[in-house]
């Protein structure tokens, strides 16, 4: 037996089967800081059409989670997508780095009495290191960027901005100074934006205080009686006792229905429909004497249950009628917003307002029975006051939702204090409404998913006066001067604000801090206090279109303030998407934003929450050490981002086996390129064969979808296409077809090098709709494609050399459907004929398939290459009412019989050949293997 490998064409690569990926990727990062690609690709694309996807900066603050790497994955493929498709897309990182968290840190870390100077230098000294850590772990997770340039929100220029920001917000109209209950933290002292407020089961102390009647003879004549015959009083509901020292009112629906209710001695006023459940919570009995309509009751004053004054009703529509209350609502205007635009409304000016209550949440001293005692340790001292007094109706502790400090992880009130606001209802200079501007910029703006605008919609209509003070070290100034006696902002206070930016801009915040006003009011300082409070953090982010994205700063566009995209986690509706519409709307008519998209948060397998204690925690770092940073962006990419994504190490290696098999399909790709020289032996696509001008024309189809998806951010869509082609058309057709064609006719036969062109294409195609997503890999293919290329796929835009077949094609694109639904058919088949040991193989099987009209004349186009199609030795084209045994198909109009061959096999394709032994010299060949030899005269292929 003479041995022909070497008349083969063997497939050969030096692109390695295994990634590798934890060891080959860092060498990349290098690689690719070592060529300076990023600015290499924004030369490349300079004078481009624009897309600007504004980067929602992360806090500076530990070490980057699974979150986050979702996060800056998506903005990652989005951006390199962008570049793909020929835009010039930027992407400027940025850190946000205010904040108590980090002054907690440094509290935490050097003690809380530090001089406010130090504490700042130590806060933007601990904010930079993390932000170190944090850019090292982006950059490992293959996100291109302007790493060396990021913007953050500590830095001068920013700071300075933000002032700026500001000044055009007080020139607007929409800043004011006031009094109101805002979210408050005693471990921060410092009112907190809603968006660090999240909910907790908390146990509270239910009760039921009854407030005794001050004005009997106006009460009887709302009920239409003469007189009250015994005392009287109305009875509230509360779980927060420690509001009660601070109560000033009492809350009646004007349309519900009250009642006056006899139990024996005295008179309770409750709602009506409650009356029942009320008694049998206070172990009473009693009848109702009358009723009247809430209406009626307005003004009745009755007395507080310890203290020496009135209580006075006031109507209210929020009052509701809950199981378990009383439909009356006890008011205390400093601790609740509906209080207090209640008791404001009817009247009650901000000094009458009662506050007892500090920032670190203990009583004032001078408050009566419960002075000095931390309010949630007196919430059963003031219970046991009521018992005293003959007020308690009913007492029992209960577990509820309540606000809690996201940081701290403890309970928050609402307290009155005197903070900065942006007034959401306030008409601005321009006569307009700052939450008539915000609703009008979402119903301008694109959402992905789609259900975000109806929930950013709903915040923005309901949600009160932004609160924007602070009372922090670590913030960014609020430069303003009021009046020692009137309270007013400095008639130039504008003018003042630039000078305070200036400083910054040069010295950084602590300008401000050390500044004595006379530098700035001359002889007026002494009539005027300079205010020490700082901005929201949610200001610092929530500005940085304001001084990022314009063009007088560095990494500005001549597009202005409005980014293409903004993209972050669901929360983001009450946090950076929120707070950015706002100011966006205030200083520039219009969002910050063209559209907005929203991931979900990470979970594990079985839809929990990442948690340590659980021991599901997925962490990217160790992800990149185990697996490759390749293999989290697939699992990225394919996970729907609409809701929540799991993740987990099962999920992770099924994600695994998904990479090998693209990347075991490029391989096969580049292998098979092995002696191709594109310059030279490329063929136009009208000379290729049909099966090749099929699977480029595929191609072309498939990199039409591709470009769509990405366009509309449809990273799954574009996942599941990829992986179809390499499983289906790839894998499971084209290239199982070629490999006798590829292996077998004459190394520059036009069969050959048609195939090879046909592979040469689509490999520069595929290494382009990946690389958005396996950057690393997408790399490596592309270094391994033969001819002249680039430095880098990240600097291609899509390739152009796919050709389209003709709609009138003899062989297009239904043909070709059609031929694979066979193909699978008769698949099926062979694996049943080789599990039941008919056959070896598919090359060692004939098939005769029986076959309707349709498919006669479909099939009988490719005359005896059909075998090749088939993988067969021989396939036979016989009428379908012949069919006897033939085995049935899904396929209507298809029925195959497989059966062994009876000629002997060819060494060299290992085709089953009736002439095999017939030819002098090469008696274990085929004929046509022995024109393919070197010296015969070479097969000639039609079609596949």
């Amino acid at each position: 037996m003479s041995d022909y490998k070497h008349t083969l064409n063997l497939p050969e690569t030096d692109f390695p089967m295994r990634g590798m990926l934890p060891k080959r990727e860092p060498a990349r990062v290098a690689k690719w800081q070592e060529m300076d690609l990023y600015h290499r690709l924004r030369e490349a694309r300079r004078g481009r059409e624009l897309f600007v996807l504004h980067d929602g900066p992360p806090y500076a603050n530990g070490s980057i989670h699974i979150g986050h790497a979702v996060n800056k994955i998506l903005k990652d493929i989005i951006v390199k997508s962008r570049n793909l498709a020929g835009y010039d897309a930027p992407y400027v990182p940025g850190w946000d780095c205010h904040g108590l968290p980090i002054e907690h840190k440094v509290e935490t870390t050097h003690g809380k009495h530090l001089e406010p100077a130090k504490a700042r230098e130590l806060c933007r000294e601990y904010a930079a290191d993390q932000i170190q850590g944090q850019l090292s772990d982006f950059v490992r997770l293959g996100v291109i960027g302007d790493w060396e340039n990021p913007y953050r929100s500590m830095d001068y220029a920013n700071e300075a901005g933000e002032i700026r920001a500001l000044a055009e917000m007080v020139k607007g109209g929409y800043v004011f100074k006031g009094l109101k209950p805002v979210n408050w933290c005693f471990d921060c002292g410092s009112a907190l934006a809603e968006a660090e407020v999240e909910y907790a089961d908390k146990q509270s102390d239910a009760i039921d205080v009854a407030f005794p009647c001050a004005e009997d003879d106006k009460l009887a004549a709302a009920f239409g009686l003469e007189a009250l015959d015994k005392p009287a009083a109305v009875v509230i509901w509360t779980t927060t006792p420690w509001t009660i020292p601070a109560n000033q009112a009492l809350n009646i629906h004007p349309e519900f229905t009250y009642a006056l209710v006899d139990t024996g001695d005295r008179l309770l006023l409750l709602a009506e429909e409650l009356v029942e459940s009320c008694l049998a919570r206070f172990g009473l009995e009693g009848e109702i004497v009358a009723t009247a309509t809430g209406e009626r009751l307005d003004g009745i004053a009755f007395a507080h249950p310890f203290y020496e004054r009135r209580s006075p009703v006031y109507l209210a529509d929020y009052v509701e009628i809950d199981e378990g209350s009383t439909g009356i609502v006890h008011s205390a205007p400093a601790y609740g917003v509906d209080d207090f635009v209640t008791c404001r409304a009817h009247g009650m000016d901000f000094s009458d307002i009662l506050n007892p209550v500090q920032g670190d949440g203990v009583y004032a001293e001078d408050l009566p029975f419960f002075g000095g005692q931390l309010i949630w340790k007196a919430n059963l001292q003031i219970v046991a006051k009521l018992d005293e007094v003959g007020a308690l109706m009913a007492h029992k502790t209960i577990t509820h939702s309540y606000m809690h400090c996201w940081r701290h992880k403890t309970p928050v009130i609402y307290r009155a204090t005197a903070q900065w606001f942006v007034g959401m209802d306030l008409e601005g200079h321009d006569g307009r409404t700052l939450r008539d501007k915000a609703l009008e910029g979402i119903e301008a703006t694109a959402f992905t998913p789609a259900w975000g605008k109806a929930r950013l919609h709903a915040m923005i209509a309901n949600r009160p006066d932004w609160c924007i003070s602070r009372q922090r070290n670590w913030g960014v100034p609020i430069p303003f001067f009021l009046h020692k006696q009137t309270g007013e902002l400095h008639p130039r206070t504008t003018e003042l604000m630039e000078e305070a930016a200036q400083r910054v801009e040069r010295e950084g915040i602590d300008a401000w801090f050390r500044l004595d006003p006379a530098e700035l009011l001359g002889g007026e300082a002494a009539d005027y206090d300079k205010v020490t409070d700082t901005l929201d953090v949610w200001f610092d982010s929530g500005t940085t279109h304001r001084h990022v994205l314009r063009g007088s700063h560095p990494h500005g566009h001549e597009q202005g303030p409005r980014a293409d995209l903004y993209l972050e986690g669901s929360d983001q509706h009450r946090g950076w998407f929120h707070s950015s519409l706002l100011t966006g709307c205030a200083m520039d008519g219009h969002p910050p934003y063209k559209g907005l998209l929203t991931h979900g948060f990470t979970v594990d397998a079985h839809g929990r929450k990442m948690s340590k204690s659980l021991g599901n925690v997925v962490a990217p770092q160790e992800v990149m050490d185990k697996l490759g940073a390749d293999i989290l962006r697939l699992w990225v990419a394919s996970t729907d981002y609409g809701g929540e994504m799991a993740v987990s190490d099962e999920i992770l290696k099924r994600t695994a086996d998904v990479y090998r098999r693209i990347r075991n399909t490029s391989r096969f790709l580049l292998a098979n390129l092995n002696g191709f020289e594109p310059s030279r032996d490329a063929l136009a696509f009208d000379d290729l064969l049909a099966l090749d001008q099929w699977v480029v024309d595929r191609a072309a189809q498939l990199q039409d979808r591709i470009r769509k998806a990405y366009e509309e951010y449809r990273f799954l869509d574009v996942y599941q296409q990829v992986h179809g082609f390499c499983a289906r058309e790839l894998g499971g057709f084209y290239l199982d077809v070629i490999k006798d064609r590829q292996y077998t006719t004459q190394a520059d036969s036009v069969a050959r090098r048609s195939a090879q062109t046909a592979l040469y294409h689509v490999v520069q195609a595929l290494v382009r709709w990946v690389a958005p997503i396996l950057s690393f890999t997408a790399e490596e293919i592309y270094e391994h494609i033969p001819g002249e290329r680039g430095d880098s796929v990240l600097l291609e835009e899509y390739y152009t050399g796919l050709g389209t077949l003709a709609e009138d094609a003899p062989l297009g694109r239904d043909f070709w459907e059609e031929v694979l639904t066979v193909k699978q058919a008769v698949n099926k088949c062979l694996e049943e004929a080789r599990n039941a040991k008919t056959i070896k193989g598919s090359l060692a099987a004939e098939v005769t398939l029986y076959v309707d009209e349709s498919l006669q004349a479909t099939l009988a186009k490719l005359g005896d290459e059909l075998r090749f199609v088939m993988l067969t030795s021989e396939v036979h084209l016989a009428p379908l009412g012949e069919a006897k045994d033939a085995e049935a198909t899904e396929l209507e109009g298809l029925k195959v019989a497989v059966a062994a061959s009876e000629h002997k096999k060819c060494e060299r394709c290992w085709h089953h050949r009736e002439d095999v032994g017939a030819h002098v010299g090469h008696e274990d060949l085929c004929g046509r293997c022995v024109s393919n030899l070197p010296d015969g005269p070479g097969e000639i292929r039609h079609y596949a």
